[in-house]
């Protein structure tokens, strides 16, 4: 009788430990009460728009030691940014730069500088310029026993007002010429293009002089430099002529 009540009682304990251990494993159910980690606050519910109740994860927070530390360096949480937010900006930023680019580029090429054809075309320039210096020695010499040169010269390498001017500053070497047996030499040291601008350019030009007078029993001969500007006209048969002459204001 007593070995039969022991055997009950050792069930009896086997199944109520049992039970306990079932319930303690088992997962908790809705509604029920958990215990968070230290450190952790307890979440706090919300109610989304269908009338459930969920809970929302509570934010944590750093160790007192971390806290302090921020506070004496001065560091703040910095709030997070979305990436459509970043998206827009950039999207806008990249719009303004494209219209800045595209405004810049017609500026440039409405420039007259960006139109001038001496900055970009050296082959137009370098024939502009071995033309005009070439005309120029050919104008501005002048042989008394001889004049020939000078006056064809005059006849097929100018143009325009360039026609009268050239007469007016050369009318005294023809007027004294013959008299004073004088012989007029110029020669181009330098020039630089300073436009070309279709068929019409313009011409910066030094030059250096010489005239001797040999009417005397001594031949005498001065020297003289001289700077001024050509315009000049492109014609028929790839052909420069003056145009213009600018002396600067220093007269004939």
């Amino acid at each position: 009788m007593s070995t039969t009540r022991h055997l009950v009682n050792r069930q009896r304990r086997l199944a109520n430990a049992g039970a306990a251990r079932v319930a303690t494993e088992a997962p908790q159910e809705r509604g029920t009460k958990t215990v968070n980690p230290p450190g952790v606050k307890p979440s706090s519910e919300v109610k989304t728009p269908s009338g459930d109740v969920v809970d929302r994860p509570a934010r944590r927070r750093l160790p007192a030691s971390l806290r302090a530390l921020a506070a004496r360096t001065g560091l703040r949480r910095v709030p997070s940014v979305r990436a459509p937010v970043v998206l827009c900006v950039l999207v806008v930023l990249l719009g303004g730069f494209a219209a800045f680019a595209a405004t810049r580029a017609d500026s440039l090429r409405s420039d007259p500088a960006a139109q001038n054809v001496a900055l970009t075309d050296p082959a137009r320039t370098s024939e502009v310029k071995g033309q005009t210096e070439k005309a120029v020695a050919a104008l501005f010499s002048y042989n008394y026993a001889d004049s020939g040169p000078a006056d064809k010269a005059a006849a097929t390498l100018l143009t325009g007002k360039a026609v009268q001017q050239h007469h007016d500053m050369l009318a005294a070497v023809r007027a004294q010429g013959k008299d004073q047996k004088l012989v007029l030499t110029t020669t181009v040291t330098e020039s630089g293009v300073e436009m070309i601008d279709g068929s019409r350019a313009r011409v910066l030009v030094y030059a250096d002089q010489s005239s001797t007078r040999t009417a005397g029993k001594k031949p005498e001969t001065t020297y003289a430099a001289a700077m001024f500007a050509v315009d000049v006209a492109r014609k028929g048969g790839g052909t420069w002529q003056i145009s213009g002459i600018d002396t600067f204001g220093q007269g004939s």
